[in-house]
């Protein structure tokens, strides 16, 4: 769930949403702390690759951690 929060927001930011919209604002608010440290980790040159390197490495950093408590939940 988290790390589908951190692509919606990269998707959101990428293809140019209204960021004053109630909901654009409403996902940024939950990614922005989900991205732990990762955001500002790696600066680019290019916004639209920083918010994308960040905030994958952010989603795919979710991913781990939820494959890990999945199997240790599993046993």
């Amino acid at each position: 769930m988290f790390a589908l929060i951190e692509v919606l927001y990269i998707l959101m930011i990428l293809f140019g949403a209204n960021q004053a919209n109630a909901f654009f604002r409403f996902i940024q608010q939950l990614a922005e702390p989900l991205a732990l440290f990762f955001p500002g980790l790696f600066q680019l040159g290019n916004a639209n690759l920083d918010v994308i390197v960040n905030y994958g490495l952010a989603a795919v950093f979710w991913l781990v951690v939820t494959g890990l408590l999945a199997r240790v939940v599993a046993r």
